[in-house]
């Protein structure tokens, strides 16, 4: 049987909404793991974020920073930076309007404001035992592949209008993601794909948010959660049952991938 990859989103897909890995999810990765097939993650989270996730199941092949460092069997295999300059201006003008920024490269976060709401209300809904330490000029002469930019919708607009070198990605009611314009999930997931020279058929995808619509729109055999968001799940070729339901074993199911 020809090898499968299967890249599998974490918030809402593999962890649910309380932040935990329901037990037939990991058993499913288990079995795809014992009949050969590559795991992969593909997430927005930071790699340090979920370095016990990835020794919990065995993967050493993934994609985080939507797309931005992208590791293949534990090496490094694609790194794409922020630009510089124009993270210079837009933290400057983030300070002029109260919008806290939090700097990350593939090894730490540091935050350029202190002690702020929404710093906290964000970074504490992803459940890590880790929180951004004070440093407002980490991102000076360092190589960044994400930026949070904490403010509510629809203020990221203006932002979007000022710095078309970035993409505003919403991951949370008081913060978007800031990534490099044209990068993505997709494209992180293409330089894997380079590497295994494997056929489109034998790709795979789960996820569930907006920062999954165009990997499940590109990846042949795509599937969306039944509880994702809806733009998700119209990018999808399948739908699965809701995270806490058995939706990523019952999708393996679906794609002929398990019994």
């Amino acid at each position: 049987m020809d090898q499968k990859i299967i890249f599998f989103d974490i918030d809402g897909t593999l962890y649910n909404h309380d932040k935990k890995l329901p037990p037939s999810t990991k058993q499913a990765i288990r079995d795809l793991q014992a009949k050969g097939h590559e795991v992969a993650i593909a997430t927005g989270r930071a790699p340090f974020m979920f370095k016990d996730l990835r020794e919990e199941l065995g993967v050493k092949t993934f994609v985080s920073y939507n797309g931005q460092y992208v590791v293949f069997k534990g090496e490094p295999l694609y790194k794409n930076a922020l630009n510089k300059e124009a993270l210079l201006r837009l933290t400057d003008l983030a300070v002029e309007r109260n919008h806290p920024v939090v700097f990350m490269d593939h090894e730490d976060m540091k935050a350029n404001t202190p002690n702020h709401e929404h710093v906290t209300a964000g970074i504490s809904s992803l459940k890590i035992n880790y929180f951004p330490e004070h440093d407002p000029s980490y991102h000076e002469g360092r190589e960044l592949y994400q930026s949070l930019l904490f403010c509510q919708d629809p203020e990221d607009k203006k932002y979007e209008e000022e710095f078309p070198e970035f993409d505003f990605v919403r991951w949370h009611p008081v913060s978007v993601d800031i990534v490099p314009a044209g990068g993505s999930k997709a494209k992180g997931i293409q330089k894997i794909i380079d590497q295994l020279g494997i056929l489109p058929e034998n790709i795979y995808a789960f996820g569930d948010g907006l920062n999954d619509v165009e990997m499940l729109k590109t990846v042949v055999n795509s599937v969306a959660m039944g509880d994702g968001h809806e733009e998700a799940k119209n990018a999808a070729k399948h739908i699965t049952t809701n995270v806490d339901e058995h939706g990523i074993l019952n999708g393996l199911k679906m794609v002929g991938l398990l019994n």
